[in-house]
């Protein structure tokens, strides 16, 4: 059976409760994305999963967290357990994004310890792996994403999601070539205890423009979309690039 394909929004820090009306005017969109094999995810700040779960309830929309705590409770100030995260009503989290990684210093270990924690709540991860430019120039791209995984993979993993996103790529405008995306993406599936079964996404400055040619490669099983996410139109586009790309495997 073939991998149902996925394009995740992540908005990290931007969204409030006025901009909700997002919802209903994609719900068209993502209907006609399900039935054609690709689903459509939103991961909201933490302060709006609630109610985005409360609006895409009778929607074809699945809701995701940004993050989650590694221990299922506890005196930890400012942070959200997975428990938490699925009783406000998600489905899926966001793990070792390459800005939690660099901002809050989290390593491969930490990220692990946060999947075994969303798998016990219910929730499926998506762990996040990536090279800088500076390694990637250095040849070791193969070797730093390699390693990732192997440390950021939960033994117990029956359901996960990978998300291939080159850190020079975030937010840059930048996009790594098809060639290359191709390339990283068979070999993260090399890496994969279940690597048929496993989606494996791109995220990295995915926008309209580019999305046909990125979905379209047999490894790619969908995008991570940051910034293009934020509005309807253009996180539409990327859907129905995604539909295109379903559609010629």
């Amino acid at each position: 059976m073939p991998r149902r394909m996925m394009i995740a929004g992540n908005w990290k820090m931007h969204g409030q409760r006025s901009d909700l009306v997002f919802f209903e005017q994609l719900a068209p969109h993502a209907a006609t994305a399900v039935a054609a094999g690709v689903d459509v995810l939103i991961c909201p700040p933490a302060t709006l999963l609630a109610p985005v779960a409360e609006r895409c309830a009778n929607a074809a929309i699945f809701v995701g967290a940004q993050d989650c705590h590694a221990h299922s409770s506890g005196a930890h100030t400012g942070d959200v357990s997975a428990a938490m995260v699925r009783d406000a009503g998600a489905e899926y989290v966001i793990l070792g994004h390459s800005e939690r990684r660099a901002d809050h210093g989290e390593t491969s270990t930490l990220v692990r310890s946060k999947a075994q924690s969303a798998l016990a709540a219910g929730l499926i991860p998506i762990i996040c792996v990536g090279e800088t430019r500076e390694q990637r120039e250095a040849g070791e791209a193969f070797d730093i994403v390699g390693a990732q995984l192997s440390a950021s993979l939960p033994a117990d993993a029956a359901v996960l999601v990978i998300a291939y996103e080159p850190v020079w790529a975030i937010g840059t405008g930048l996009t790594a070539s098809p060639s290359d995306v191709a390339q990283m993406h068979a070999h993260i599936r090399t890496q994969l205890p279940d690597p048929a079964g496993t989606r494996v996404i791109y995220g990295g400055s995915v926008k309209p423009g580019n999305a046909g040619e990125l979905m379209a490669l047999d490894d790619v099983d969908g995008a991570l979309v940051g910034g293009a996410s934020l509005d309807v139109d253009p996180f539409a586009a990327i859907i129905t690039a995604a539909i295109h790309g379903c559609a010629v495997r």
